[in-house]
């Protein structure tokens, strides 16, 4: 085998693998509420899948999770800034949405500028 197709075949399974960890992300942190489907309740918590804020300008997206918003929790303090690229990420792509990922530098960035506390990697820190 060369070396070329070695490399992509590593590189196709290390996407595979940050995606999936998204996924997994999403499945312990939001789909209790958002649901497995991103189709959300009607009414409580609103779908993820087609929802043009998701979709939208990566920042505000990541704001919410870092300080929440209406009823929704602040995931800052239990997701670090890499998971929550990732989780992000994975709902930006899934159930059809198509918008660019996130990268945790962009989420340490956002964290910075909005003066959220950095997270707290001990067993106290979930709240949820």
């Amino acid at each position: 085998m060369s070396m070329r197709i070695i490399f992509l075949a590593l590189l196709l399974i290390a996407h595979g693998a940050a995606h999936a960890d998204g996924k997994a992300l999403f499945a312990r942190n939001c789909a209790a509420c958002h649901q497995a489907t991103g189709k959300g309740i009607p009414g409580a918590f609103p779908a993820l899948a087609g929802n043009g804020f998701v979709q939208g300008e990566a920042s505000q997206v990541a704001a919410v999770l870092l300080k929440g918003r209406g009823g929704m929790p602040d995931f800052s303090p239990t997701l670090s800034d890499a998971d929550i690229a990732e989780v992000l990420s994975f709902v930006r792509s899934a159930w059809g949405n198509q918008a660019a990922p996130l990268n945790a530098q962009e989420v340490e960035a956002l964290r910075e500028t909005l003066k959220v506390p950095a997270f707290a990697a001990g067993q106290m820190s979930n709240k949820h």
